[in-house]
C-alpha cells in the first residue's frame, strides 16, 4: 500500500475516532458512536498490516495473534456483566500499557527494524519518545492492575499509605527524570531496563493510596494514561493513526478526570499524585456506632408510592450487582399509569465508574429525558414525596456536608434526605465503598427495605 493512500487512511481513521467521542458524549447517540469506533479501528488495523509490504512468514504468526487477541475480547466482552465493566476497562487499561512497553522494548533492541538506528545509535528523538512511552505505559500497566484488584474485591478499597509516601514518589518521578537524561546521553540498556522497573513500580504507588471514594477519577485518569502512552509509541513508530488515537484518548481522558474531581469537590493534582491527602477510612467505619433504624417491606413502600404525587429514583452500585435496572423500569411505568411523575438523579460517580448508571438505565430502555444530573435535580428533592435509593451509599451520605473528618467531606452528594419520605433499598447497614457509615440510614422520613435490590423493586411492584 502507497505511503499516500495510508496517510489519507489514517486521517479517515482519525476522524471516525473524534466522531467516537463526539457520540459517546451522550446516551442517545452513543450507539452510533460506538459504531464509528469500531470502523476506525477497523480501518487502522486493516492499514498498518497492509503497510508492512513485506508477506513473509513471519505474517502468519502476527494473523494467528490477531486471531487469538480478538476471540479472547470479543467472548469477554460479550460474556461480561455490567456490574464488572469498571474491572474490565482496568484490565484493558494493563493492557494498552504493557503494550506500549513492549513496543518500546522491541524498537530500543531492534532499532534498525523501525528505521530508527542501530543499536548505541538510536535517533535522539526516538530515544526520548520510546522512553516516554515505556514509564508512562508501565505506570499505567502496574496503576491498572491494582485498580483492577481494588475494584474485584480481591485488595482492600481503603487507602493504603505509609509514612514518606508522598516523597518516596517525588523521588522516585525525579529519578526517571534523570534516567531519561542519561539513557539519552548513553543509550545504556542496563539504564532502559531500570527504567521501566521503577516506572512499574511507582505505578503501583500511585495507586494504593487512593480510596474506594476516588475510584471512578482512577478509572479515568488511567484512560488518559494508556492514552499518552500509545500517542509516544505511536511518535516512535511514526504511526499517524497510532498518534492520533493516543491524543484523543489521552486528553478526553485528563479532561474527563477533571470534570470528574470538580464534581467530587477533589483536587485533581491531588488524586493524580497518589490521593495526597487521603484520610484513614478503615477506623471511622469500625467506631460507629449502635443506632436505631425503621425498616419496612414491599407493601409498605408500595402504600408511600402509591399517595405520593412525585418519586425521585437514586440509582447506585447496589441496583447492578443485583442487575435490577429492568425491574425498577417495570416498576416505574406502573407508576407513571397512576399518574405519578418519576425522575432519576444520577450523581456523576455513582458506581465504579464515570457514566456507570447512564448505562445501565440506557440498557433498561428508561426515557434519557428522565435522567438527570446532580446539579439539574439536587434542587427537587426538598418538593418530592419519595425518594427510592436502590443501592446508592456514598453518594447520598450527609455526612460529605457535615463532617470535615470523612474522607467524602466536601464531596457534592444528592441531597435525598431533604425528600418526605426516603425509601433505601439494601442487603445490610454495611459502609459503601468508601468505607464510612451513611447518616441517612438514620434518618427520622427514612425507611429501610433490606433485601436484594431485583427481588425488592419486583414485589414493590406487585404490590402497586
Amino acid at each position: 500500500m502507497s505511503a499516500n493512500l495510508s496517510a489519507i487512511l489514517y486521517l479517515v481513521s482519525g476522524v471516525l475516532f473524534i466522531l467516537a467521542l463526539r457520540g459517546l458524549s451522550s446516551p442517545e447517540t452513543s450507539r452510533q458512536g460506538n459504531l464509528f469506533g469500531i470502523i476506525g479501528m477497523v480501518i487502522a488495523v486493516t492499514v498498518t498490516f497492509l503497510s508492512v509490504g513485506n508477506f513473509s512468514s513471519g505474517f502468519i504468526y502476527v494473523i494467528i495473534f490477531l486471531a487469538i487477541g480478538g476471540s479472547i475480547g470479543a467472548f469477554i466482552a460479550y460474556r461480561i456483566p455490567m456490574t464488572a465493566m469498571p474491572e474490565l476497562v482496568a484490565g484493558f487499561h494493563s493492557l494498552v500499557g504493557l503494550a506500549a512497553v513492549f513496543v518500546a522494548i522491541s524498537a530500543f533492541i531492534n532499532p534498525s527494524a523501525f528505521n530508527l538506528g542501530t543499536p548505541g545509535n538510536i535517533k535522539l528523538a526516538s530515544l526520548i519518545e520510546m522512553a516516554i512511552g515505556a514509564a508512562v505505559g508501565a505506570i499505567t500497566f502496574s496503576g491498572s492492575v491494582i485498580a483492577f484488584l481494588k475494584l474485584q474485591g480481591i485488595m482492600s478499597g481503603a487507602p493504603i499509605t505509609f509514612k514518606g509516601q508522598h516523597l518516596l514518589n517525588a523521588l522516585l518521578l525525579i529519578l526517571i527524570v534523570i534516567l531519561t537524561i542519561y539513557l539519552c546521553s548513553t543509550q545504556s540498556s542496563n539504564l532502559f531496563w531500570i527504567l521501566i522497573a521503577i516506572s512499574f513500580l511507582i505505578g503501583f504507588l500511585i495507586i494504593i493510596p487512593i480510596g474506594g471514594a476516588d475510584m471512578p477519577v482512577v478509572i479515568s485518569m488511567l484512560n488518559s494514561y494508556s492514552g499518552w502512552a500509545a500517542a509516544g509509541i505511536g511518535f516512535t513508530l511514526e504511526n499517524t493513526a497510532l498518534i492520533i488515537t493516543g491524543a484523543l484518548v489521552g486528553s478526553s481522558g485528563a479532561i474527563l478526570s477533571y470534570i470528574m474531581c470538580k464534581g467530587m469537590n477533589r483536587s485533581f493534582f491531588n488524586v493524580i499524585l497518589g490521593g495526597f491527602g487521603a484520610t484513614d477510612q478503615t477506623s471511622q467505619s469500625q467506631n460507629k456506632e449502635q443506632r436505631p433504624v425503621k425498616s419496612g417491606n414491599a407493601d409498605d413502600a408500595a402504600f408511600l408510592m402509591k399517595n405520593a404525587s412525585s418519586v425521585i429514583i437514586v440509582p447506585g452500585y447496589g441496583m447492578a450487582v443485583a442487575q435490577a435496572q429492568h425491574a425498577l423500569r417495570e416498576m416505574v411505568d406502573t407508576l407513571k399509569k397512576n399518574d405519578i411523575k418519576v425522575s432519576y438523579a444520577i450523581h456523576p460517580v455513582a458506581g465504579r465508574m464515570p457514566g456507570h448508571m447512564n448505562v445501565l438505565l440506557a440498557e433498561a430502555n428508561v426515557p434519557y429525558d428522565e435522567v438527570f444530573e446532580l446539579e439539574e435535580i439536587n434542587n427537587d428533592f426538598a418538593n418530592a414525596d419519595v425518594a427510592f435509593v436502590i443501592g446508592a451509599n456514598d453518594v447520598t451520605n450527609p455526612v460529605a456536608k457535615t463532617d470535615p473528618q470523612s474522607p467524602i467531606y466536601g464531596m457534592p452528594v444528592l441531597d435525598v434526605e431533604k425528600c418526605k419520605s426516603v425509601l433505601f433499598v439494601k442487603r445490610s447497614l454495611s459502609p459503601g465503598y468508601a468505607g464510612i457509615d451513611n447518616d441517612l440510614f438514620y434518618k427520622e422520613n427514612t425507611l429501610m427495605l433490606f433485601a436484594d435490590a431485583k427481588k425488592m423493586t419486583e414485589d414493590i411492584t406487585k404490590n402497586l
